[in-house]
């Protein structure tokens, strides 16, 4: 289940609650009454490392790279 942050609007305070994906958001702090607000947070995720997705998915054939090494000219001859 899901985590939800939610911010009290009396206090300030962040509260975090596990609910489903359709639970209905909570519109008051389930014990102490406190009107409450859902705050959208960003995802816990990190990236670490430069190119991990060229390291591991990236396909290393000789003929791809001089092929992609060329530069075209639009269809156009560059005499």
């Amino acid at each position: 289940m899901p985590v939800y942050v939610y911010k009290g609007l009396e206090t300030g305070n962040y509260y975090e609650f596990e609910q489903g994906f359709h639970d209905e958001p909570l519109k008051a702090h389930p014990e102490t009454g406190e009107p409450l607000k859902r705050v959208i947070t960003p995802p816990a995720i990190i990236f670490k490392g430069s190119g991990w997705h060229v390291k591991d998915y990236a396909k290393k054939d000789s003929s791809s790279k001089a092929e992609g090494g060329e530069s075209t000219s639009g269809g156009k001859d560059s005499d």
